[in-house]
C-alpha cells in the first residue's frame, strides 16, 4: 500500500480512468443492487423470461418514488 501513495493523487489508477464513466457505472450498479434488494428478482426462479421481466417491471415500479 505504501508505493501506491507514494504516487500521490493517482495512487496507481490507469492513465486512461474517465471519471464520467465511472460515475455512471455507479449509478446503473447501484439501481441494480436496489432491485436485488427483491427476493423474486434475486433469486430467479422463474422459468419464463416474460415472468422475470413481469417482476423486473413491478420492482421498479414499486421503487420509484422512493429514488
Amino acid at each position: 500500500m505504501g508505493h501506491r501513495l507514494r504516487r500521490g493523487r493517482d495512487a496507481g489508477r490507469l492513465p486512461a480512468f474517465d471519471a464520467e464513466a465511472y460515475k455512471e457505472r455507479n449509478a446503473v450498479e447501484r439501481c441494480i443492487a436496489r432491485l436485488k434488494q427483491w427476493r423474486g428478482l434475486a433469486m430467479r426462479t422463474d422459468k419464463l423470461a416474460l415472468a422475470d421481466q413481469s417482476a423486473l417491471h413491478l420492482t421498479a415500479l414499486l421503487i420509484w418514488p422512493l429514488s
